[in-house]
């Protein structure tokens, strides 16, 4: 088991415990919460699906009208939370959202089956539904309408990336003698930390 307090770059203690969930969790190792805040300062938080990251950032995917979107417009700051049970740990990311490139949302979106293509084009994500067969109906249209050709990104569907100010690694200790290691960013540097549990 790795150690977050031996180590020194948040990035490399992420990808370790992050390679470990995905041998340990059995469903969606990569399901992550993201709180936001609206304009208001009206929290809410979901799960979402991590589908990149790298050294600039964590990456996930939604439609740009949805409420999640809505928030992040308003208040580009934002907060992300995996917790994986099975490694008794949780990381706490907080940072700043901005909007993938063009390129990078169509590449991701052509990884997509092609139900979940359809889908994002049927489905006005965070509006009222009347009733479920609306939602089918309009799914089946969809599918008509790009039958025999490639499903294109909707112009209202892309991803955001949270480029990361601060990091919380928590470790289960027994007796709830928790164990909290944090790295709080100064331009390009890393000031590395300890909480009490």
């Amino acid at each position: 088991m790795i150690d977050a307090c031996a180590m020194t770059d948040p990035f490399d203690i992420f990808e370790t415990w992050f390679a470990e969930a995905r041998e340990t969790e059995l469903n969606d190792s990569n399901a992550m919460t993201i709180a936001t805040a609206d304009a208001s300062g009206q929290p809410s938080a979901r799960m979402v699906l991590l589908k990149g990251h790298d050294r600039t950032g964590f990456v996930f995917y939604t439609n740009q009208e949805s409420r999640k979107a809505q928030a992040i417009a308003e208040n580009g700051k934002a907060a992300i939370l995996f917790h994986w049970k099975s490694l008794r740990r949780q990381i706490r990311i907080e940072g700043v959202l901005l909007t993938v490139s063009d390129e990078t949302a169509d590449a991701y979106f052509a990884t997509r089956s092609r139900d979940s293509q359809l889908g994002a084009w049927a489905s006005d994500q965070s509006r009222p539904l009347d009733s479920r067969e609306t939602f089918e109906a309009r799914f089946a249209e969809t599918q008509a309408r790009f039958e025999g050709s490639d499903v294109p990104r909707p112009p209202h569907w892309s991803g955001y990336r949270l480029t990361p100010q601060r990091f919380e690694f928590w470790q289960d200790r027994e007796h709830r003698l928790h164990e909290r290691t944090i790295f709080l960013r100064d331009d390009d540097h890393w000031t590395k930390g300890m909480l009490y549990p």
